[in-house]
């Protein structure tokens, strides 16, 4: 039986990762900075589809944190086959607004955790001629919009540029790029979402099915929905100086409240 890590486990995204692979039954290694909740989580997948689900109480923000999921994901002995490096978060305000400390906390959760975790991970399954890895920025990446956007740009280029490197190793890699997901992330960040059309929300459940069908396919790059995608060719024939001022309207419209 296989194994996958994911981050930011307990909800949103990661919870959809963990229940679709539990339900196609992958024994699972959950990551989260909230023990109670990881445990929780942890035995009702156990209970619903009788995998083996242990937890790791890591804060990717803290070199500890880090390196508490690095060591686990070096484990030749309990080999991981699928890392989802899914954990991350949003700040509210706009630039000089937030402070640099919060801004450097999501360069570190966002890009050097990222960096380090597949590093870890693609290592050992380089070693075994198999494994994957999905790490998950966001349509964001491709426009002009802040330090969110530009730590999924690089979340995107790296592990595009990864995957060339590892091509017939064995090992996948896939940046995932959803857009508006129902989860807990605009609550936390404080943001406002009864401004956002009904239309450009995606379910995480069937977001994730898309991107573990992308993997498959061997995709780089996975932008679930044909609505996204119709928006990404639009974005991509766009000046950019056209495309910043769009995006700083649409994030006024849009973005935190």
């Amino acid at each position: 039986m296989t194994t996958a890590l994911i981050t930011g486990a307990t909800a949103g995204i990661g919870a959809a990762f963990a229940r679709r692979l539990a339900a196609d039954g992958h024994d699972l290694v959950l990551v989260a900075r909230d023990t109670a909740r990881l445990r929780e989580h942890a035995t009702e997948l156990h209970d619903g589809h009788g995998i083996e689900a242990t937890v790791l109480t890591a804060d990717l923000a803290t070199e500890a944190g880090i390196a508490a999921v690095e060591e686990r994901l070096r484990d030749r002995r309990n080999p991981v086959d699928l890392l989802v490096n899914n954990a991350g978060f949003g700040n509210k305000g706009r630039f000089l607004d937030v402070s640099v400390a919060d801004e450097l906390t999501m360069l570190k959760v966002h890009c050097e955790a990222v960096l380090r975790l597949t590093t870890a991970a693609a290592g050992a399954m380089r070693e075994r001629g198999r494994g994957g890895v999905v790490n998950v920025a966001s349509v964001a990446a491709f426009v002009p919009r802040g330090t969110y956007g530009a730590s999924k740009a690089w979340v995107v280029q790296f592990t595009q540029g990864a995957a060339r490197d590892m091509a017939g190793s064995g090992v996948r890699l896939m940046a995932l790029c959803p857009g508006f997901v129902r989860t807990e992330f605009h609550q936390r960040a404080g943001m406002g979402t009864d401004n956002i059309p009904g239309w450009m929300w995606l379910d995480a459940d069937k977001l994730v099915a898309e991107a573990l069908a992308d993997l498959a396919r061997g995709k780089s790059l996975s932008v679930p929905d044909p609505r996204y995608k119709a928006l990404m060719g639009v974005v991509k024939l766009t000046p950019r100086s056209l495309l910043g001022g769009l995006t700083s309207r649409t994030g006024r419209k849009y973005g935190p409240q």
